[in-house]
């Protein structure tokens, strides 16, 4: 059968405005009444393809690749059985594994159906079938595939500069900001919850910036002691302390001509915020017991989960240094604002993962899908990532299943509590405790990391139902309480 298209030409007519080429959709149907349906409901956004059978099916393949199909199972010579359809099935994804198939059957064929995707198809719908929904799931297909193709070609160093952020509206908004950052070159400051990817739009910058031929260099300020990492910054001379046997260059050194991308800059002492601020403004450097200085070109990329308006008005950090930093702002919303974007990387990340461990056609279970699409990800893409390789590790068969991914107890929420206050204050315990453990039992910290103050955090933790020893009620600066002592913080109810 012939394309949708069919255009008319006229040495007379006004020259058309060159577009994108519409994304090739072949259509294996043998009832030219749902082939109809289909090319009316798909014309616009598709060129579509059409055979009747598996022969024209996968000749049609091997000589256009579409990335997408739309393939029903029950073709002739036997339309009432699933074996031509999952016979073309098995052709296509040995001819090209990357293509998005979608297996279409009768309400009597779901076992058919779910074979197909257990043997490479992309999804699969029973008749009869939404249009709707269908070109919903094509467009998905179609945007996952071009993002798999898109990381392909940046493994192989043949990409474009465009980054595959996603999207949804606020990953859009992300991708759109990166682009002006990395056409100037000026500090950046990149927010977010933890996990969210920080250190990869930092890299996209860099990508994407004129500086993309020099060096990439990150370090995490708050994974290094306070008293080596002004030597891993700044370098240090021979003899400048104990244990300085060599003269050693500083991370900044090595960012020479490239990015420096200082990870969790929050977690920087006063004394080392100095520092920086000096070299933020002058672009010159001493190292640890050097007496001259050192001048360096290298852009600064910042990022960090603490709210540093709060941590300049509580005097933890540099209202100087926040200013120098905050040029370009950058906030990365949390997993769960990013819609649809969840399973596309998810998808993305499954691809990479099954083919390094050699199960290259590994996909998701529906209730895998169920159970990511629920689950709220408090550790975000880091917590995404660590899900998925856990998966490809425990999963026996093709398709990843919830308790593969550590998610069978999420898959099914709590009930709702009975009543509001039950809930708040339900709500109120776990932001208290985790932001207890994340701050290592400091009540002063942990009260910034909620955006309280010490005296509301005691007021909502005994609402709450949580006791505070009186041992750590002291208003010093060093005031802590002992994250392994199960008597510093309890609740009301054990």
């Amino acid at each position: 059968m012939p394309t949708t298209d069919a255009p008319t030409s006229s040495e007379n007519a006004p020259p058309r405005r060159r577009t994108t080429p519409r994304p090739l959709l072949l259509v294996v149907e043998d009832d030219p009444v749902l082939s109809q349906q289909i090319g009316w409901a798909l014309a616009e956004p598709y060129e579509i393809l059409f055979a009747e059978n598996r022969v024209e099916a996968v000749a049609l393949f091997r000589a256009r690749r579409p990335p997408l199909v739309a393939l029903d199972l029950g073709l002739p010579p036997t339309p009432h059985g699933p074996t031509e359809g999952l016979a073309a099935l098995a052709e296509m994804v040995r001819i090209d594994p990357n293509a998005k198939i979608l297996a279409v059957s009768g309400q009597s064929q779901r076992e058919h159906a779910l074979k197909a995707v257990e043997n490479g198809a992309y999804d699969f719908f029973i008749k009869p079938f939404d249009l709707d929904e269908f070109r919903i799931a094509l467009g998905r297909a179609f945007h996952l595939f071009r993002l798999e193709k898109e990381n392909r070609e940046m493994q192989a160093g043949s990409g474009s500069a465009d980054e595959p952020f996603g999207a949804s509206p606020p990953m859009k908004a992300v991708a759109a900001i990166v682009r002006k950052a990395a056409a100037v070159d000026l500090p950046v400051l990149i927010t977010g919850e933890s996990g969210t990817g920080k250190e990869w739009v930092a890299q996209a910058i860099h990508r994407q910036s004129a500086r993309r031929a020099g060096p990439f260099v990150a370090i995490h300020c708050g994974a290094i002691p306070e008293n080596l990492l002004e030597s891993e910054l700044f370098g240090h001379e021979k003899g400048a302390f104990t244990g300085a046997h060599l003269q050693r260059k500083g991370r900044i050194e090595y960012a020479e001509g490239g990015t420096l991308f200082l990870d969790e800059i929050g977690e920087m002492t006063p004394a080392l915020q100095v520092k920086m601020l000096r070299f933020l403004q002058e672009k010159t450097i001493e190292r640890v017991g050097g007496r001259g200085t050192l001048s360096i070109n290298a852009r600064v990329i910042a990022a960090t989960h603490r709210d540093l308006p709060s941590e300049v008005r509580e005097g933890r950090f540099r209202e100087d240094l926040f200013y120098r930093l905050h040029v370009v702002a950058i906030l990365l919303p949390p997993l769960r604002e990013r819609g649809d974007d969840l399973m596309t990387l998810a998808h993305l990340l499954l691809s990479r993962y099954a083919a390094d461990a050699g199960k290259r056609r590994s996909d998701f279970s529906p209730e895998a899908i169920e159970a990511m699409t629920a689950y709220r990800w408090p550790g975000n893409v880091r917590e995404l990532e660590n899900k998925i390789k856990r998966g490809v590790v425990m999963s026996e068969g093709r398709l990843l299943s919830p308790a593969d991914l550590d998610l069978e107890e999420t898959a099914n929420p709590e009930p709702l509590h009975q009543t509001l206050k039950e809930a708040i204050d339900a709500l109120d315990r776990t932001l208290i405790q985790s932001a207890f453990e994340e701050c290592g039992g400091n009540v002063t910290h942990a009260a910034s990391r909620l955006g309280i103050s010490r005296q509301t955090l005691y007021t909502v933790a005994r609402r709450s139902g949580i006791h505070i020893a009186d041992s750590a009620s002291d208003s010093s600066p060093s005031e802590s309480i002992d994250r392994s002592a199960s008597s510093d913080i309890t609740t009301s109810d054990g």
